[in-house]
């Protein structure tokens, strides 16, 4: 048995995908300590961890306080999240072994963390993975395009915060790419080599798992008998850019009063009061049992999270993506390029633009052929399991 170091950060989409590979390693024998927020506390204790967390809004300020602007603003944000995170986690492991750490791809400071405690490291990826070529692709036009007094001050940022890094916890940041992507010997990623932009270019170091989809340990109830047999639209804007009650309207414009069932999430931070009259033909909740519904859904309108979209096409369901932020348009054209679903934006969206795409998505067989293909291939990539075979993998050359 082995003593497994987790740090993770603080979003559904970071935390779920890790929720199967934390039960499956310790259905293994391993010892898992688990570092998040205090949100996900009870849903990450009933995997079996031993969880610890570190402030939740600490650290969001932190990584907000870099700037959202540009990319190296995130990446500033992401460094000064270290004195939030990295002192916590230092104070509650202190005198504890640990044989290997394994830290989110993104939030965490993952590799400082390996780089300070001189253990072996595997990064968790939950969205599509990045090379250093590809990340500086991405990075070049805020150095030739942007305005130099734009660029000098956050650059020089970067700079100094590099090197406060090293005088306060002696590690070495040679790039943005190692903040923001936090590499490691072994990398986990949660989607398959064909889902994954320009997958071919990523080296045997790049584990292509497919989705981890486990039980969540949420406390939800539905009524499933009232959508059996009506092969439902289900509509979510997931957990973070979810607060769009002019969008919620709009779906009630698009969809209400027809002989089709809606299924519509509106997350934690709306009253379903302020939506106002709901047609008959809706179902809306704040919280609905994600992976479930979609087990009967003919569409799913999302914003194109990836744990989302994995979720969609691991049913063959088609989907509607409508970007809003981070790698939410990224996501929507993989959706789009392989045959699975059309992508709208939101800023130009009607009631009738919607209505007539859903109509479209519906009725093509296309879109369910393509969305099962994939979902069939996801399937047979192994999920959380291969995941931790590939671990245990990095365990054995690594004589652990």
């Amino acid at each position: 048995m082995a003593r497994v170091l987790f740090i993770n950060g603080g979003s559904e989409g970071h935390i779920n995908p890790t929720i199967g590979v934390v039960q499956e390693l310790i259905s293994r024998g391993e010892e898992v300590v688990y570092f998040c927020i205090e949100a996900f506390r009870e849903r990450m204790e009933k995997t079996g961890a031993s969880v610890r967390t570190f402030d939740g809004q600490k650290l969001i300020k932190a990584f907000v306080s870099g700037g959202r602007s540009y990319l190296l603003e995130r990446v500033n944000g992401l460094l000064l999240t270290a004195d939030i995170v990295i002192p916590s986690v230092l104070e509650q492991i202190q005198g504890e072994h640990f044989d290997y750490i394994i830290h989110d791809s993104m939030f965490g400071c993952g590799s400082l963390l390996a780089q300070m405690l001189k253990l072996p490291a595997i990064s968790s990826c939950t969205s599509f993975a990045q090379t250093k070529e590809s990340f500086d692709k991405t990075l070049e036009p805020f150095f030739t395009e942007v305005p130099a007094e734009i660029v000098k001050p956050i650059a020089d940022t970067f700079q100094n915060l590099t090197a406060l890094a090293k005088i306060r916890f002696d590690v070495e940041i040679h790039s943005p790419y190692e903040v923001f992507c936090n590499p490691a010997p072994l990398t986990i990623v949660y989607t398959t080599r064909e889902f994954q932009p320009d997958g071919t270019s990523f080296g045997q170091t790049y584990k292509f798992v497919g989705p981890s989809i486990s039980s969540r340990f949420t406390k939800e109830s539905f009524d499933f008998p009232a959508i059996k047999g009506t092969n439902p639209t289900y509509i979510s804007l997931g957990t973070v850019f979810n607060q769009s009650i002019d969008f919620y309207r709009l779906c009630f414009e698009a969809f209400g009063n027809t002989d089709q069932t809606i299924v519509m999430s509106v997350g934690n931070r709306v009253q379903i009061s302020d939506l106002g009259d709901i047609p008959q033909n809706f179902i809306v909740k704040n919280y609905v049992p994600q992976t479930d519904v979609l087990q009967y859904a003919q569409l799913f309108i999302t914003h194109g999270g990836m744990n989302s979209t994995h979720e969609a096409l691991y049913y063959g369901v088609p989907l509607i993506v409508i970007p809003q932020s981070a790698d939410q348009p990224i996501i929507a054209g993989q959706v789009a390029a392989i045959g699975a679903g059309i992508s709208l934006q939101r800023q130009s969206l009607t009631a009738n633009r919607l209505r007539e795409a859903a109509d479209h998505v519906r009725s093509s067989f296309s879109f369910k052929k393509a969305a099962s293909g994939m979902g069939e291939s996801f399937r047979r990539s192994g999920g959380y399991r291969q995941a931790v075979d590939e671990i245990f993998e990095f365990k054995r050359r690594h004589h652990m």
